[in-house]
């Protein structure tokens, strides 16, 4: 892995390396993203802001266009590029709004197509996003990456749904899933495993969605997870970002967070080894390097931090941080 890109603020942040140097690389611009989604193949990004819809760049963050017509909320707080499907020479492309909307293009981003039938599951009238309770939002879409058909939303707050016919119908909640779910991920090595990072702690799903269980063995009191990722070359090997509450979890004046550990039937454990101190530090945003197996970065206000032992030890990349991201907030982080 040679280049990431993280948002934070009005600007977007590109991470690379080059013969072992990494430098990091800032494009300031107008937009606030909440989310980020790249298709590498098509040199695009995809943007998701809170109020001016989905942005689309295809020069690496230095100019954004707005994505076509069919987007009806303009809050994206989620978009995803599906790791199967290609069509009209892009990957298809799905993105998540509030109030809960799902939407799915095969041009580019040129037009949408919504897929109502999310929103008439038995459990809706439940759903709720309690720092502005009379909403909710997709917080998360992850298109199947061993079955184009599958895909599974995570609504904030609500819970994991899933479609088994590219979002035309749906599968209300399972027990033992988590219903304030914030983050879904899978791999390549674990056909129909799921792992969900959420508010009440981790579940996962080793059957496809059929069946869930939350395993919360040595979180606590950490139980508040924001994102999630998985070894690529173990799926038994898992990292988390964590905190203790939502109210401890973003805001770097008053965040308490820690990176989590699980690996194969033992329990969770927190992880220090080159992290930075737990006071002051936002949760992080995780990736495993998809070519480079047991290697993790994580980014948080503090710095870009990596594994290459599973997530056991971390170190600091060797970048001059720029001040004004330690009072940021960090979202978004991406392959390119």
């Amino acid at each position: 892995m040679t280049k990431l890109m993280f948002a934070a603020g009005h600007s977007i942040f590109i991470v690379s390396q080059s013969n072992r140097n990494w430098t990091l690389h800032e494009e300031e611009g107008e937009y606030a993203f909440h989310c980020l989604a790249a298709d590498a193949k098509a040199n695009r990004v995809y943007g998701g802001t809170f109020d001016d819809g989905l942005m689309i760049s295809d020069d690496f963050g230095k100019t954004w266009t707005a994505a076509g017509d069919g987007i009806f909320h303009p809050r994206v707080l989620s978009v995803a590029v599906s790791p199967t499907e290609t069509m009209n020479g892009y990957k298809v492309v799905w993105a998540g709004t509030e109030p809960s909307g799902l939407f799915r293009s095969e041009d580019g981003g040129a037009s949408w197509t919504s897929f109502p039938n999310l929103l008439q599951l038995p459990s809706e009238p439940a759903w709720s996003f309690p720092p502005r309770p009379h909403t909710h939002h997709v917080r998360w879409i992850e298109p199947d990456i061993h079955d184009e058909n599958r895909i599974f939303v995570g609504i904030e707050l609500g819970g994991v749904m899933k479609s088994k016919d590219k979002g035309k119908t749906w599968e209300d909640r399972k027990e033992e899933s988590q219903h304030d779910c914030h983050t879904l991920t899978m791999t390549k090595q674990a056909k129909d495993r799921v792992y969900e990072a959420a508010g009440g702690g981790f579940a996962e799903t080793t059957d496809g969605g059929k069946t869930w269980r939350t395993i919360n063995n040595g979180l606590a009191p950490y139980t508040y997870l924001v994102d999630i990722a998985v070894d690529t070359a173990d799926p038994d090997t898992i990292i988390a970002s964590a905190a203790k509450s939502a109210r401890t979890a973003y805001q770097p004046e008053r965040a308490n967070t820690v990176l989590v550990r699980k690996e194969k039937n033992q329990a969770w454990e927190i992880i220090e080894k080159g992290l930075p101190n737990r006071d002051g530090s936002s949760v992080f945003s995780l990736i495993a390097a998809e070519n480079e197996a047991h290697t993790f970065y994580a980014v948080n206000n503090t710095g870009i931090y990596q594994s290459k032992d599973g997530g056991k030890s971390w170190s600091s990349l060797a970048i001059e941080w720029p001040e004004k991201l330690l009072a940021k907030r960090i979202r978004g982080l991406i392959a390119l």
